[in-house]
């Protein structure tokens, strides 16, 4: 009863004009900055949190509204994802698989409001969790340490060769190209230059705006002036219904049940993100489907699964936060450098010492989703009219929010050369089968594997058996291996039942 009396509490501040105000504010802008590729969550609340100290908002007010535009950033992450296969960000890189096949299917409609409602239950399912769970889920995301984390990307990995199609080998290979980009620029422990060729502005690595707005928007214009110039016809078909029904609602429940809760406990991982908790959901709902899945042909649950997870993962990042003052995720770390600024620190001891930030931001996160389900709903219909835009308009008008994007991280025009040459060898790859999701997850976890490898050999001082000496990394080494074999293992099962047949 206590938690839900300080809940009610909560939503007592939360419920206030003015925090309700920079809730759709902050909503709103969430999903703008979220529809464009390569911005992405941390930058939405960066962006906002100077805005937000010089306006001298409150520290609950000001909390409220950067934690309305993380979770706005989240719903629209999907709708370029969608629409243009171009991600908004690397959590909604999984729902590009199944989302842009839907919309070539004339399905874009259905595909951004299933989007929209699994987010929603993702994010209520996660918030619930927040208030029963906190407490305890802070002391086992202690358990995690740097070999645990290094486990976890290597299972995230592994996990690829049987999320994509069937083509474990190709997948693992482009996983593989993503982790070789992710090596490039000056390593951080000892200062070396890294595949840099002498380049300074390789110095600091390939920025995932680059990489994303190249293997993706680049490559996917060019297959698109290909296919057209082939067909003579528009690519994506014109959308019909807007909403989903009630068949596909029931379809997708479980789906999204089990998805949120899979974000939620890795959301509270520390650093672990809404990228391992997308990929993780997509590959299980794929192996639950068996057969009578479409996975990665347009299949809703596809959809439906990653956006759950990406939101409940979000929601899920606030718990270490809350309770330990570590950040959850980079976006949660700007969000304690807010508190910071009103010289309040995150930790065991906010939940007694400053009981109204606490609550009204939990609070807030079930009114902000209400509002941001009611926003993005009607929405749909705008969003999807995208695709009814001449080619001839189209893909000039991709081309240049691509270049404007990439443009905008260093204001130099060697970025925009390094896009079109990833997007060049991105097309190349396209053309030979290879998934780009892998390569963009390999490319993403890259850095978070390469900083728990060297943290574990550090801590035992180059002793290799620390990354499988506790319980919980041999486990998921254990089961990134059953991933990287189980393949081979079934196909070969099945030339045998062939033969014998």
């Amino acid at each position: 009863m206590s938690a839900f009396e300080h809940l009610l509490h909560g939503f007592g501040i939360a419920s206030q004009w003015s925090n309700l105000l920079v809730a759709a504010i902050g909503a709103f802008i969430g999903t703008l900055v979220g529809m464009l590729p390569g911005l992405g969550p941390i930058n939405g609340v960066a962006i906002l949190l100077p805005l937000a100290y010089a306006m001298k908002l409150p520290p609950e007010t000001a909390l409220i509204l950067l934690a309305a535009v993380y979770m706005g950033c989240e719903y629209g992450g999907r709708i370029s994802s969608i629409l243009l296969n171009v991600p908004g960000d690397a959590g909604a890189i999984m729902t590009a698989i199944d989302g842009y096949p839907m919309a070539r299917k004339g399905l874009a409609g259905v595909a951004l409001s299933i989007s929209a409602w699994s987010s929603f239950i993702g994010s209520v399912i996660a918030t619930i969790g927040l208030v029963i769970f906190a407490p305890v889920l802070a002391d086992w995301a202690v358990a995690f340490g740097p070999a645990e984390y290094c486990a976890l990307m290597v299972f995230a990995i592994a996990c690829l060769a049987g999320m994509v199609g069937d083509k474990p080998v190709r997948t693992l290979l482009a996983a593989l190209i993503g982790l070789t980009l992710a090596t490039v620029g000056v390593d951080a422990n000892s200062g070396v230059y890294r595949f840099t060729f002498d380049n300074v502005h390789l110095s600091d690595g390939i920025q995932f705006i680059v990489v994303v707005i190249g293997f993706f928007s680049v490559s996917e214009l060019m297959l698109m002036l290909e296919q057209h110039t082939e067909t003579g016809q528009q690519l994506v078909k014109n959308t019909g219904r807007m909403m989903f029904n009630t068949r596909e609602a029931m379809q997708t429940w479980w789906c999204t049940v089990r998805s949120s809760v899979i974000g939620f406990f890795v959301g509270v991982l520390p650093g672990a993100g809404a990228t391992i908790a997308s990929a993780i959901t997509y590959m299980t709902e794929k192996r639950i489907s068996g057969s009578h899945g479409t996975f990665g042909r347009g299949d809703i649950r596809g959809v439906a699964a990653p956006e759950a997870a990406n939101n409940a993962s979000a929601t899920g990042s606030f718990v270490p936060m809350l309770t330990l003052g570590v950040p959850g995720s980079g976006t949660t770390a700007v969000m304690m450098g807010a508190l910071t600024l009103y010289n309040i620190t995150p930790g065991p001891m906010l939940f007694t010492q400053q009981p109204d930030i606490v609550w009204g931001l939990i609070a807030s996160l079930f009114i902000g989703n209400v509002m941001l389900l009611v926003l993005n709903i009607p929405l749909v219909n705008l969003f999807s009219r995208a695709l009814s835009t001449p080619m001839w308009m189209l893909v000039p008008a991709i081309a240049a929010i691509s270049a404007i994007g990439v443009y905008a991280v260093h204001a130099t025009t060697f970025d925009l050369v390094l896009m079109t040459v990833l997007g060049v060898f991105g097309y190349i790859l396209r053309k030979m089968d290879f998934p780009m999701s892998a390569l963009i997850l390999g490319f993403v976890l890259g850095e978070m594997l390469e900083q728990n490898l060297r943290r574990a050999l550090s801590i035992s001082n180059g002793d290799v058996a620390v990354l499988w000496s506790s319980p919980i990394s041999a486990g998921l080494l254990l089961a990134s291996m059953t991933m990287l074999i189980a393949p081979f293992l079934v196909r070969r099962w099945r030339g045998v039942r062939r033969q014998a047949a």
